[in-house]
């Protein structure tokens, strides 16, 4: 039974009995039927809105999952994590030009340090180990890359 049928009968069965309203006792139990009809009707307004705001997180669960399938490319079938890491022995051709590292040794302490592109575009870093100010030139290391590119490819041709 619903609350608002335990409800309707509870106001049936005080009408039904003819409570003397002009009694303390009856004016009591008369307010405290109107206050639990509106607590009822506060209560299934609420319910309602829980029921609709359950069914919206649902559908909104369900989206955020196809996303993430799409996002993560998740294969259920698939639950040994041993098996997602990559193979590079294969001979798949995979591009690595964007990660391209340099290696640079610095002068005062001999240390080896890699730096990526974006490292040699500001101009400059300090050694990490002994704090010395290395300064590069971008232009002279692409066109010292281009050189090699350019000597490999003319060592193909002859081969």
């Amino acid at each position: 039974m619903k609350l608002t049928e335990k409800m309707s009968y509870l106001k049936g069965y005080i009408d039904g009995v003819d409570i003397d309203t002009s009694s303390k006792e009856g004016k009591v139990l008369v307010n405290m039927i109107t206050v639990m009809q509106d607590m009822v009707a506060y209560i299934e307004d609420l319910q309602g809105q829980v029921d609709e705001l359950t069914e919206l997180c649902e559908i909104l669960d369900e989206d955020l999952g196809c996303v993430e399938d799409d996002f993560y490319d998740i294969d259920e079938d698939d639950e040994d994590d041993e098996d997602d890491d990559f193979d590079f022995s294969e001979d798949e051709d995979f591009d690595f030009d964007d990660d391209e590292l340099y290696e640079v040794v610095c002068p005062t302490c001999g240390d080896s340090i890699l730096l990526d592109v974006g490292m040699l575009e500001e101009g400059s870093i300090a050694c990490p180990s002994c704090n010395e100010e290395l300064e590069f030139d971008i232009d002279d290391i692409i066109s010292e890359d281009i050189e090699d590119v350019l000597e490999i490819e003319d060592l193909e041709e002859e081969i």
